[in-house]
């Protein structure tokens, strides 16, 4: 062999070998970046799926939820076109069941007292998620600019309204312990959360019932009448309780008031 025929066939080999190394490479980019997309999704799936599931239910509205579910059929969708190993059909088919009960409304609420800082704090935390997952939305053309503004600016008012129902929870707690001053203060604390939020009326509404509780509180403090509060105290909580979802409330939530 000579030496032409030499360096040729040492030539191919060397031209092979950086053929199959770069298209090693180039597979194993792909399949890296494969797993990248499969945990991305995954992951988007799992923190939709877990804002539904977590986020107290009398905070979560019919459109939340939509928002929410259309998440979780979008991460659906984009690991059954990678082909991933997880049970993507299973999750796809209670995705499509459950928007179905939500747009019929059958779905199932319940709700969660707010009744420790530890639990206020993990559900603001659960809200600021939910704020960012709407944002992102929104950024990535999934939701359109009204829906997301809608949506936004009501999480922006449940955050409020987490940190009024803790201080609510104390008030009633210090009723019951006749330590009537700091219930006073606590109910200022609420009435001072749900103020944040001006821009909607129920938040207003249930800034006018505080300062209702704290001037029949007073009264009745100054009177010496503390026992006579609890009937009072138990109408006026009920209505906090279900103002989210009470229809004479939303009728009242008016500036007119």
């Amino acid at each position: 062999m000579d030496t032409t025929t030499i360096v040729l066939v040492l030539a191919a080999i060397v031209t092979v070998s950086i053929v199959i190394i770069v298209i090693s490479q180039m597979r194993e980019r792909a399949r890296i970046e494969r797993a990248r997309k499969i945990t991305a999704q995954e992951d988007a799936y799992n923190r939709a799926f877990r804002l539904l599931s977590e986020i107290p239910g009398q905070y979560l509205t019919a459109d939340l939820k939509l928002v929410l579910i259309k998440r979780m059929e979008e991460a659906c969708n984009e690991l059954a076109g990678l082909k991933s190993g997880l049970p993507v059909k299973q999750w796809q088919d209670s995705a499509t069941d459950l928007k179905k009960q939500v747009m019929e409304k059958r779905d199932t609420t319940v709700p969660v007292k707010i009744d420790s800082p530890e639990k206020s704090n993990y559900v603001k935390e659960l809200l600021q998620n939910l704020f960012k997952m709407i944002e992102a939305m929104h950024k990535s053309g999934r939701i359109d600019a009204g829906t997301a503004k809608k949506n936004l600016r009501y999480v922006l008012f449940l955050v409020h309204k987490t940190h009024a129902d803790l201080h609510v929870f104390q008030a009633r707690d210090y009723v019951r312990q006749n330590q009537i001053r700091k219930a006073i203060h606590a109910y200022h604390l609420a009435s001072t959360e749900m103020g944040k939020s001006r821009d909607n009326p129920l938040a207003m509404k249930a800034v006018k019932s505080f300062r209702t509780r704290i001037k029949e509180l007073e009264a009745m403090s100054a009177e010496g009448k503390d026992g006579q509060y609890h009937e009072s105290q138990s109408q006026l909580d009920r209505e906090w309780d279900t103002f989210l979802h009470d229809d004479e409330w939303k009728k009242k939530a008016d500036y007119d008031d």
